[in-house]
């Protein structure tokens, strides 16, 4: 383990924090690391969202620095702002404007380390050409999975040395088995204590595909008439799945939940855990559910496999595959001492290979090990960029460290810093 004798600022350069799973990660991640290791910090280009209100009280969350998609001077703006944060690592989180724009002006600041931290192998985390030209002043390329870092290696063509695998990880002392769970949330819902409980917990966007998890449900209905399911997550696709479920004739059995901060308690409250996204690297919300031993039905993308290991933790089909997707939820459904073994077994995998605390050490080494490999040839620089700009040392941000958020907890802070 690299140890430095002071802190790291790290600023995380994200779009806007909504409530996501790459976003509720990334609170997850700040509040678990070591402050003698690690100080980290928030820029978003946008708008800070809920859950960077949510942790404003705690950490450093700047806001406002882009005024539009073509607004190059968004560059120097955040270069300034590095510059009097005294940033020693940024890293951006997902791709697109921010992985480009913040990378380019953490180079202009003379930041030590940057890297990229990427959860997807396809939109919306598709690098692109202007994002491959800057592979050169990026030191690390996260990801999440090793077939994500396989991914991120052969397809997206970045330097094998350069690429670095961290996956995901869970709290799964809060994501656990509840045998309370399930009465409470079916007499919070109305659903008959003889039902069954189906779900996912996803942002309501085109690559989550919930549309698919709507039409297996109708399927589902004639071999499961007391099914029900559960949709845990809000976003702009609302808009297609309630007319889709009016449609199907399935209102009074697919439940749109939207953003919860019990999903502890709703995904150990169900029979099985679905997944039918379009594309994913590794899904925290995979392991959630495993963690709270639910088996897993889920399409085969990016790097579920590794978590979804067929007849061991779960079933996986095709992408946009209704048929199979809902014939592999009713073999679950059919089966409680397969889904119970499946359950149990999914937990085991999640707490030898998925834990917070081994991805929380995982950034921590990294930026520590980087950083001190550099260190020799950047301390001068930083100490001219400090005297040229004539910047005033930062007191050190207190932060305490605190449990794991809460998944899609949304609370309003007034301490959020907006740059214009």
């Amino acid at each position: 383990m690299t140890r430095l004798s002071h802190p790291l600022t790290c600023c995380f350069v994200i779009t806007s924090m909504p409530v996501g799973g790459a976003e509720t990660l990334l609170v997850n991640l700040m509040r678990r690391m070591d402050p003698d290791r690690v100080r980290p910090e928030v820029i978003c280009l946008k708008e800070a969202g809920p859950l960077g209100e949510e942790i404003a009280a705690e950490f450093p969350v700047h806001s406002g620095l882009i005024g539009g998609k073509y607004d190059v001077a968004v560059v120097p703006r955040i270069a300034k702002l590095l510059r009097k944060r005294g940033a020693d690592v940024v890293i951006t989180v997902g791709a697109g404007d921010k992985m480009f724009w913040g990378r380019l002006a953490a180079k202009l600041a003379g930041v030590p380390v940057i890297a990229s931290a990427l959860h997807s192998t396809g939109w919306p985390d598709g690098v692109g050409k202007l994002n491959r030209l800057l592979t050169p002043i990026t030191d690390a390329f996260i990801g999440v999975a090793q077939s994500h870092g396989n991914f991120l290696r052969e397809f997206e063509k970045f330097p094998a040395s350069k690429v670095n695998v961290i996956r995901n990880g869970v709290d799964c002392d809060r994501f656990c088995p509840n045998p309370d769970a399930r009465q409470s949330v079916f007499d919070e819902l109305g659903i008959p204590a003889h039902a069954q409980v189906i779900g996912l917990v996803a942002a309501l966007r085109h690559e989550k595909n919930h549309s698919m998890l709507v039409k297996a449900a109708a399927r589902l209905r004639e071999w499961h008439p007391d099914l029900h399911t559960l949709i845990i997550g809000e976003g702009p696709e609302r808009a297609t799945i309630e007319p889709l479920r009016e449609q199907l004739g399935v209102t009074d059995r697919v439940h749109l939940l939207g953003n919860r901060s019990d999903t502890p308690r709703l995904l150990a409250a169900m029979d099985v855990f679905t997944l039918c996204s379009l594309n994913e690297a590794s899904p925290v919300s995979i392991l959630e559910a495993l963690a709270c031993a639910t088996p897993v039905v889920s399409t085969n993308v990016g790097s579920i496999s590794e978590t979804v290991i067929p007849h061991h933790t779960g079933l996986l089909v095709e992408s946009e595959d209704v048929e199979g997707f809902a014939n592999a939820i009713s073999q679950l459904l059919d089966d409680p001492g397969t889904r119970r073994s499946m359950g149990e077994q999914g937990r085991e995998l999640v707490i030898e290979t998925g834990s917070l605390t081994s991805m929380v050490d995982g950034y921590e080494n990294l930026m520590h090990r980087i950083y001190s490999e550099k260190r020799p040839s950047t301390r001068k620089h930083a100490a001219d960029v400090t005297s040229d700009c004539h910047v005033t040392p930062q007191p050190a941000p207190h932060v305490t460290r605190l449990p794991a958020v809460q998944p899609h907890t949304i609370a309003s802070s007034s301490n959020v810093m907006t740059t214009s």
